[in-house]
């Protein structure tokens, strides 16, 4: 557990091939069920201090046990991290996330203790960050506020993993 940020509850994957990463998952690592969406719905996001309405980011997730993976394909030229990440060579591990009910109260304490915000963003399900302090590949560090939306989707994700038989790998819906 982090002290600043909270439990480590995610691993954000950014990749150049979501079908294929989530094929790689399913097959090699036997992790599923993966619930994926095209275009997730943001009803902001912004870069570096300015807003951009066009992002279009397909995003598949599913656990394994109480740790989520998020696979994420950026799908235009819209300025992000994940852009800056794929254009320096990398593609991987790019972040990890907490999830703090109290998301405020955190975000404020690591801006004052020097972390910057390089992008974040709103939708129905809650406000994320991601702050732009990376020591290596990998280590960018996102906060999403636990909203009650965002509990239920990811409740609903983490029990579809357990006891999964391999059926119906990839589910082109979130759970709502």
């Amino acid at each position: 557990m982090s002290r600043r940020f909270g439990d480590l509850r995610q691993i954000g994957i950014v990749v150049r091939d979501i079908e294929a990463a989530m094929k790689h998952w399913i097959e090699v690592c036997a992790v599923g069920p993966w619930f994926y969406t095209d275009k997730l719905a943001l009803t902001e996001f912004s870069y570096r201090g300015t807003r951009h309405d066009d992002i279009h980011v397909s995003i598949a997730l599913a656990n394994s046990g109480d740790v989520q993976l998020e696979l994420i394909q950026q799908r235009c030229t819209t300025p992000s991290m994940y852009r800056d990440f794929l254009a320096a060579g990398h593609e991987g591990m790019q972040h990890w996330s907490s999830w703090p009910v109290d998301y405020d109260d955190r975000l404020l304490q690591a801006v004052r203790s020097g972390y910057v915000i390089g992008q974040h963003g709103d939708s129905a399900r809650g406000r994320f960050v991601y702050l732009q302090d990376e020591g290596h590949p990998g280590t960018v560090i996102e906060m999403a506020h636990m909203t009650d939306a965002r509990r239920r989707i990811f409740d609903a994700i983490r029990a579809a993993a357990v006891d999964w038989d391999g059926s119906d790998p990839i589910r082109r819906q979130w759970p709502t």
